[in-house]
């Protein structure tokens, strides 16, 4: 086929339209903006119109030709819409400049499938991505040994108004596959170049419809919340606090990219997921508030829109956290309009643009996490390998979280006592009371020092009495030097200032074969370990040295019979 007999000129409106083959048939026909232009200078040469094309040298001048990648049409000559998809390498400028056509060329992988979001919305008529008859693989006018997907135009002034200020957004994410974006923050007139990654991701390579069903990975606090990654008694915050639930880490990680993946409508944050990218813009709020702001929500102000996906107090905020969708980010000064109510950017404070990662969460290493911005996982799916990056762009690690376990039990026959350590011995002087506990109703158990960093959050400490025994009491918590414990009455048998005490790591009658305690690794902690058994089949007490190691521990139990 050729130019002339895939293109056909209108007699009276001057409309140029493309009347080959379509997309994917025999014969379709695709042509540059040069060649279009070449054409129509030849047949406006011709001494008379022949065929479907009006024209011949009596009639007014079609095109103009200011570079080979960009031509006006002119004296009133347009193209139509299936004209133009039949179009590349280059820009088309029409109805006095009121009407564009801009060129796109998009390096990728081959048969990469192209998403373009335009106004906030995904363009359904993704032509671009039509498979040329024969080839077998997806995107018009590609050149592979140049390493270019596809080539072709899109309308980004129309009624002589930009739109959305020909800002575009291409991106990849096909399951299975790296996900990537290239943002046009405004079209040139020519060709305009977006470099995507289309490449096998080693790290999702279960089938979309095995992750489907990881329905117990979920959002347990979409939007802003305090969370102690690296274990340090301070919070930091985050816009998310995920569950992998039964998950591994890069199980998760394939479960947020088949919630954004290519044509996925699952909404996060209000936004449907194939539109989900994370936070782009942190923006400073100040007086007046008309209302509370609301998360998972639109907001708009003049010259954009957005998603707030996080905001640092509902009725007093002084931050708010989006998602660009449409325009640029607000300035200074600006209302911010978010749902019946609004905000107003601080003054003389810019909105602090954030980098994105793709998928939204970070990268997966396979064993591990390196979060996006502001993303995060409850602490107890971390391990010590993880990296988050809290709302004021930190690095967080979390600790190394290790496990102890003593195996070989008797369930309800064996008593196990786990507490610190010394040359095979129980260290019961670990720390001394700093006052004396003698009420009623003491809940709080102060010691001299600062508890070690590696005391799990919860369990059982020892302390010393006036009858010289150590009582076992269960804390909730702890920090600094304070030991928060049940409810329990020290009027009579007291401790006195000074007792010693100890933390028992496990201190239970076993319920079943093995028991075990976690910990923040510091460094090598040496533990006791003793085993008693009074039942109905006694044995000899056993009592060992171990070590809590940077990989944790464990311990078996040996059985002398005491019958």
């Amino acid at each position: 086929m050729t130019i002339a007999s895939d293109f056909s000129i209108h007699t009276t409106t001057k409309v140029i339209s493309y009347i080959g083959a379509a997309h994917g048939v025999s014969g379709a026909g695709y042509y540059t903006v040069l060649e279009l232009h070449r054409w129509l200078q030849a047949l406006a040469a011709d001494a008379g119109a022949t065929g479907d094309d009006y024209m011949d040298i009596s009639r007014v001048t079609p095109s103009d030709k200011q570079f080979d990648t960009i031509i006006t049409l002119v004296n009133g000559y347009t193209i139509d819409a299936a004209a133009s998809e039949h179009l590349y390498s280059g820009s088309i400028i029409q109805a006095g400049g009121d009407t564009i056509f801009d060129g796109m060329q998009v390096i990728a992988g081959a048969g990469a499938h192209i998403q373009v979001i335009q106004i906030g919305a995904v363009l359904s008529n993704d032509f671009w991505n039509s498979v040329p008859y024969g080839t077998g693989v997806k995107g018009l006018n590609p050149d592979a040994a140049n390493g270019i997907a596809c080539r072709f135009m899109l309308k980004v002034r129309d009624s002589a108004a930009d739109i959305d200020g020909r800002r575009l957004l291409l991106q990849t994410r096909e399951f299975g596959y790296s996900y990537t974006e290239f943002k046009l923050n405004g079209t040139s007139r020519g060709i305009n170049v977006a470099a995507l990654t289309y490449a096998s991701d080693l790290n999702n390579q279960t089938a979309s419809g095995t992750v489907a069903g990881w329905s117990d990975v979920a959002n347990l606090t979409a939007g802003y919340n305090g969370l102690d990654v690296n274990a340090d008694s301070t919070l930091e915050y985050y816009y998310s606090k995920w569950d992998r639930g039964s998950r591994s880490i890069n199980q998760f990680y394939e479960r947020m990219k088949y919630l954004t993946r290519r044509g996925e409508t699952t909404t996060l944050y209000g936004l449907a997921g194939h539109l989900f990218r994370g936070i782009t813009h942190e923006v400073a709020v100040t007086t007046p508030r008309t209302s509370t702001i609301a998360e998972g929500v639109a907001a708009s102000w003049s010259g954009g829109t957005g998603q707030v996906l996080a905001r640092d107090s509902a009725g007093t905020a002084t931050k708010v956290w989006i998602q660009l969708l449409t325009g640029i980010a607000p300035t200074a000064g600006q209302t911010i309009t978010v749902g019946g109510g609004s905000v107003t950017a601080a003054s003389g404070t810019p909105s602090t643009e954030r980098a994105l990662s793709f998928p939204f969460c970070g990268v997966s290493t396979g064993s591990a996490i390196i979060g996006a911005y502001g993303f995060a996982l409850e602490t107890a799916d971390l391990s010590v390998n993880d990296k988050l990056f809290d709302l004021t762009n930190t690095l967080r690690n979390p600790p190394n979280l290790v496990t102890f376990t003593v195996s070989g039990l008797v369930v309800s026959e064996d008593y196990l006592l786990v507490g610190p350590g010394n040359s095979g011995a129980l260290v019961e002087n670990q720390f001394t009371l700093n006052g004396a506990l003698t009420g009623a109703s003491v809940t709080s158990v102060v010691v001299t020092g600062s508890i070690p960093a590696d005391t799990p959050a919860t369990g059982t400490i020892r302390i010393k009495r006036a009858n010289g025994a150590f009582s076992r009491h269960p804390y909730s918590a702890w920090t600094g030097s304070t030991f928060t414990i049940t409810s329990h009455d020290f009027s009579s048998n007291n401790a006195a200032n000074g007792n010693n005490a100890f933390i028992s790591y496990i201190d239970t009658l076993a319920g079943a074969t093995t028991a075990s305690f976690q910990a923040t690794y510091v460094t090598d902690r040496e533990l006791f370990v003793r085993r008693r058994d009074g039942g109905a089949t006694p044995t000899k007490t056993f009592e060992t040295a171990a070590t809590l190691g940077v990989a944790g521990g464990s311990v078996a139990v040996q059985r002398l019979s005491d019958a």
